[in-house]
């Protein structure tokens, strides 16, 4: 059997629409305020229909010599064209794309992982440097 870990995916995000993409700084300011995004689809755009969707994205913050992450933040996409008039007929579609807000006491990485209802667990990682 597998391990969770062994489920997740990644790739160039610039070839493959799934892989959620982190952007902010690479260095910070300890315990200043830092914003960072998470897109899913940066370069191609992942689809947003009823039958092919992200359905969440998740971010955690590993410190540098840590053994365990801390989660961030997780956010979850319900509005993906569903309606009582059938598939892709709905008034709401979100897109996967977040903003957060984050202090750094030290350096460490950040991961985002997201989940394709058709493709499964994709995941990436972002250097971040606090000084």
């Amino acid at each position: 059997m597998s391990t969770i870990g062994e489920l997740f995916q990644s790739a160039d995000w610039k070839a493959e629409k799934h892989v959620p993409v982190i952007d902010g700084p690479q260095e910070v300011k300890v315990g200043e305020v830092a914003q960072f995004e998470v897109t899913v689809g940066k370069e191609i755009p992942h689809p947003n229909t009823t039958e092919h969707h992200i359905r969440w994205i998740e971010v955690f913050f590993l410190p540098q010599g840590a053994k365990f992450p801390f989660a961030v933040a997780r956010f979850d996409f319900e509005a993906h064209g569903e309606s009582t008039e059938g598939p892709n007929k709905g008034a709401a579609y979100t897109e996967p794309r977040v903003n957060f807000s984050l202090k750094l006491n030290q350096s460490g990485t950040l991961f985002a992982s997201s989940y394709c209802n058709i493709h499964g667990l994709w995941q990436s990682s972002k250097e971040v440097t606090a000084n």
